[in-house]
């Protein structure tokens, strides 16, 4: 993960939004913006900072960008959050 502090980035509930979406499967920016009050830039600046957290992948297709969740990215998160349940 980079530097980016991927809680901060699940703050924001347009983001959570964006990786529910992203979470049944790889989308573009215009299929995720479809679901969301917000502009499609406003989107990609949200899929920007989920990027910068490491949390979300992309992918050059043709002349567009396929987003999709980054496993290792939760992995981190999962297992910062695992220690508060283990005995």
């Amino acid at each position: 993960m980079s530097s980016a502090d991927a809680f901060a980035a699940i703050a924001d509930p347009n983001r959570r939004h964006l990786l529910e979406e992203l979470r049944r499967g790889p989308k573009t920016v215009n299929e995720l913006a479809s679901g969301l009050p917000v502009s499609r830039p406003a989107v990609s600046q949200h899929l920007k900072i989920l990027l910068d957290a490491g949390l979300v992948n992309a992918r050059a297709e043709g002349t567009s960008r396929i987003y999709a969740v980054s496993v290792p990215g939760f992995l981190k998160l999962n297992i910062w959050l695992d220690q508060f349940w283990q005995e």
